[in-house]
């Protein structure tokens, strides 16, 4: 998730073809990545430039490998290790590949909009789990959000899709959002406490619509992500509804009946669609959507 200048308030930042292993093993060129932000990076580009002539419609990208990867590596609650991740190279390595698959897609190509909507948000958290996996071990994906100079990996982290690359930005602002559909924002993570779980599937072209559907309820469901006060009137919201809230409805009230559907308290959901609440936001947690380090025999 990432924030540009004009969403900054009270100094807070508001925010294929499954490639055969022996043909990536074989000397393709997965990833071109700088050294690490600590010692001074530019921008890295992961995936790799692929032939027009080799290009695919996204329709016929497979995400398994990256749904491999997540029933691995990511609990039920959203929770990634890391430390175990980022110790397989081998894995690391299949997420390159992974990253290498999908950049045969061509987005010019025709495809469905839910093959569109399940890739791009594929791309994103792949994306972001790779960059994290590059940083650790860190505490927060703010720690490499430069805003003026040195590396910031939501602009200089970038993903070869077809015959351009994309930022994480780009693909949050210039592709995801201007689909239309706000449920983004509940499949798009930040590698942070405050994001939507990310899911320990793949989002599909089949199975896009219910995931979504089912992520926007776990999302309200959580104190830290929404509250409310019937005798008050009011809720209390995520910043995600502060930073953008538009994509959601043009007013607040809009916005809260936009999301009544995924509130499974009744009365919650009878709050929000009277349109009526006050508005106020929630804090963002921004440390790393990390699983806890297992404990030692002596249970330190």
């Amino acid at each position: 998730m990432h924030f540009d200048s004009d969403t900054m308030t009270k100094g807070v930042v508001m925010r294929t073809r499954r490639m055969p292993v022996a043909a990536a093993l074989a000397g393709i060129a997965v990833l071109a990545v700088a050294p690490s932000a600590a010692q001074g990076a530019g921008a890295a580009t992961l995936g790799r430039s692929v032939a027009v002539a080799q290009q695919v419609s996204i329709d016929a990208i497979s995400h398994q490998a990256w749904n491999d990867l997540l029933a691995r590596y990511v609990d039920e609650s959203g929770m990634v290790n890391y430390r175990a991740w980022k110790a397989s190279a081998d894995d690391v390595r299949r997420l390159d590949q992974y990253l290498a698959t999908i950049s045969s897609a061509n987005p010019a190509i025709e495809a469905s909009r839910e093959a569109k909507l399940a890739f791009w948000i594929n791309a994103y958290n792949a994306v972001t789990i790779r960059g994290i996996l590059r940083e650790y071990p860190t505490s927060s994906i703010r720690n490499h959000t430069a805003k003026v100079f040195g590396y910031n990996i939501w602009e200089d982290l970038l993903l070869h899709v077809g015959d351009r690359t994309y930022s994480l930005s780009q693909i949050e602002h210039d592709v995801l959002r201007r689909s239309g559909d706000p449920r983004i924002h509940f499949g798009i993570v930040c590698a942070s406490r405050s994001c939507p779980r990310l899911l320990n599937t793949a989002y599909t072209a089949s199975d896009v619509d219910r995931q979504l559907d089912a992520n926007g309820r776990h999302f309200f469901a959580q104190p830290g992500n929404f509250r409310y006060d019937a005798r008050s009137g009011s809720i209390r919201v995520s910043m995600i509804f502060s930073w953008f809230g538009k994509d959601f409805g043009a007013t607040p009230g809009a916005q809260m009946k936009r999301i009544a559907p995924y509130l499974t308290d009744a009365k919650a959901r009878q709050l929000a669609e009277s349109g009526t609440a006050r508005i106020s936001f929630l804090e963002y947690d921004w440390g790393l959507n990390e699983q806890a380090a297992p404990r030692t025999a002596s249970g330190r």
